[in-house]
């Protein structure tokens, strides 16, 4: 085989301009490994690369795809520690969308046993990013109270999972009651519609006047004012996204008034921290085998149909992880 299909990007914009094309199937160099792609995670990250609005500048001509799972097909020079055959995760940045990939070994990651290939694909960034902001960074304690934003979407679901399993009380923001069904299913206490006009209000009524000890913004702008309104005293804030596109801007006093903290998250710099993946997977791997994490994969495209999925994200018109499988 020596052609294989690839999403292929040559100027940023909306979905409508990745193009599916048979380009040469890439060979693994030093310290490289080529995986056979099964499944690939999308995240909104992706979306905001092909549209050249990522927190990083698009690299062009790019194959989007930042997060995927696959078995390894080809081992470069230099590579230890794994094998052809194996199935792993990588979070290679970019290069998922495609039959077949090739990436810097220190980017493929650990995924617990017993999980398909779409789940594998659906576990390192929300999960990661769930473990870093709840614990790396967040500190949180059994029987504090988190808010989180987005809470049916992927990092949400992983978060919500998480957060149960440490004992956290869980108030979940949806934009549907559909939504906030599956926030209840994995075990949110409390969920409320995002878009109520008394949002604030309602945060402050179910948490008995106090706010929450711990929030994960995703939605920026207008939204994040309201978040800070919702803190309890030494709240800590964290910012992992930023949906509107819009800036947000901090008021000074408001942060001196309630002792709160705001803490930026962002797993590309944290994954190059020793032992975090290590120390992350050593909570995973009992959480996934008791079944108390288990991803939530949402609707799955083929490659063809890549451009649509990533207009239905924009849409807000899934749940869990959206999933593209090149080999299908």
């Amino acid at each position: 085989m020596t052609t294989m299909k690839a999403i292929w990007v040559e100027q940023v914009g909306e979905p409508d301009v990745m193009q599916l094309r048979d380009v040469p199937v890439p060979e693994a160099g030093e310290g490289q490994v080529r995986l056979k792609v099964e499944a690939v995670g999308i995240n909104f990250a992706d979306v905001l690369a092909v549209k050249g609005q990522y927190l990083t500048r698009t690299q062009t001509p790019l194959t989007p795809g930042m997060e995927f799972a696959g078995t390894v097909d080809q081992l470069g020079p230099g590579v230890k520690g794994l094998q052809v055959g194996q199935r792993v995760a990588a979070l290679a940045g970019r290069g998922g969308l495609a039959e077949y990939a090739v990436v810097p070994a220190q980017t493929v990651v650990p995924v617990p046993d017993g999980l398909s290939a779409p789940e594998a694909a659906a576990f390192p960034v929300s999960y990661y990013t769930a473990y870093i902001t709840l614990v790396t960074l967040g500190h949180a304690r059994p029987g504090e109270t988190v808010l989180v934003q987005g809470a049916a979407g992927a990092l949400g679901t992983a978060l919500i999972q998480l957060a149960r399993a440490m004992e956290l009380n869980v108030v979940a923001l949806a934009s549907s009651e559909e939504k906030l069904s599956l926030a209840r299913e994995l075990g949110a206490q409390t969920t409320l519609v995002s878009e109520r006009p008394d949002i604030v209000e309602a945060v402050r009524e179910v948490t008995g006047g106090q706010g929450v000890n711990l929030l994960v913004e995703i939605t920026g702008g207008e939204m994040f004012g309201r978040s800070l309104q919702m803190m309890a005293n030494r709240g800590r804030v964290m910012v992992v996204g930023s949906a509107s596109g819009e800036r947000a801007t901090v008021d000074a006093v408001t942060l001196m008034k309630k002792n709160l903290s705001v803490t930026g998250v962002w797993l590309s710099s944290m994954l190059g921290e020793p032992g975090v993946v290590r120390e992350a997977m050593a909570v995973f791997g009992p959480l996934v085998q008791s079944g108390r994490l288990r991803p939530q994969v949402g609707p799955s495209y083929p490659l063809a149909q890549s451009a649509q999925a990533f207009r239905d994200i924009l849409a807000r018109k899934t749940t869990g992880k959206v999933i593209i499988e090149p080999q299908a």
